[in-house]
């Protein structure tokens, strides 16, 4: 039975693909990409008969139309997404098409931009005692925000904010963070194209100038914002430990140490 597979293509360094997702390319006989985010280096292990497209310059419907097109003469159709196709990945909007015309779909989770860029940055999103929060969030732009989610309200919380989408509103992110109490000297960490070989970009700042450095490092597209109290946690002289590996810790592995 012909089946559509929505596959993570990971943020840009195709070694950063899952298993998973390397073999699906490899079976594929149709692969739709989003060539405007996706590196072409994901399609390495594609077959030389594996009809590739380019789906940037598509709409919602020609999408879906092309993969109901190929599902019918095809075993395997792979729409290749960027980062994990659950998060901003319009993945139900292209899966409710599908479902109508009968066609079997499943989803392969892949890595997303943000811990990419906490990797790439050798960053932590949770300390002990610092924050044990992450909000995955976005700026409010052409779409508008749901009600209690705007990026001041978030940021109240004083947690680890992972931006995706919004690096042309960084202005935004400045008034919001300040008005929800956050200090100008707040360190603020943009990654562009984490892990793409050649092409990622660290900016490190601070709320009050992190916007002129990204004009002068020329970003202004795929990049993730970090905002978080962690955010150079590796250089700190003083570091709460987790009780997990705490010698007087107990736990179901091990008794803690007596002194």
């Amino acid at each position: 039975m012909p089946k559509i597979w929505f596959v993570g293509a990971g943020p840009g360094d195709p070694e950063l693909l899952t298993l998973k997702a390397q073999r699906l390319i490899k079976q594929a006989n149709a692969i739709l990409f989003a060539g405007s985010l996706v590196s072409k280096a994901a399609m390495t292990w594609a077959n030389e008969c594996c009809d590739i497209q380019d789906s940037k310059g598509m709409t919602l419907e020609q999408i879906c139309d092309w993969l109901i097109n190929k599902a019918k003469t095809n075993a395997t159709v792979l729409r290749l997404q960027t980062g994990d196709p659950s998060l901003y990945g319009a993945l139900i909007e292209m899966i409710q098409p599908l479902d109508k015309a009968g066609i079997d779909v499943a989803v392969v989770p892949g890595v997303t931009s943000a811990m990419a860029s906490a990797a790439v940055a050798v960053e932590t999103l949770s300390l002990p005692e610092v924050t044990q929060t992450v909000i995955f969030s976005r700026v409010e732009g052409r779409t508008p925000m749901p009600q209690g989610e705007s990026l001041e309200e978030l940021a109240r919380h004083h947690c680890t904010l992972c931006l995706y989408l919004s690096i042309t509103l960084l202005k935004k992110i400045q008034t919001a963070l300040i008005a929800a109490g956050w200090a100008e000297d707040a360190t603020i960490l943009v990654v562009h194209k984490a892990s793409w070989p050649g092409e990622e970009q660290i900016i490190r700042g601070t709320l009050n100038n992190i916007r002129e450095k990204c004009k002068q490092a020329g970003i202004n597209s795929q990049a993730m914002i970090i905002a978080s109290p962690t955010l150079g946690a590796r250089n700190w002289t003083e570091l709460a430990k987790s009780k997990l590996y705490d010698a007087s810790f107990t736990h179901r592995f091990r008794k803690a140490e007596k002194n």
